[in-house]
């Protein structure tokens, strides 16, 4: 599976939003420890962004 794959997978899956033939296909050609080290990288990308952002809107 490619990286630009296992990207739009965790990214679907943080939107909720996937028919069941699409989950279907990605979680049996899937890497678990790639799935794991992308979700765990977008979480930080969201959570880092909140912050900047919550920041930036006191500040002005």
């Amino acid at each position: 599976m490619s990286f630009l794959r296992t990207v739009r997978t965790v990214l679907w899956s943080f939107v909720g939003i996937r028919k069941r033939s699409g989950f279907e296909e990605d979680l049996g050609k899937a890497n678990p420890f790639a799935i794991i080290a992308v979700a765990l990288g977008a979480v930080l990308v969201f959570v880092v962004g909140l912050i900047v952002l919550v920041n930036w809107v006191v500040k002005h």
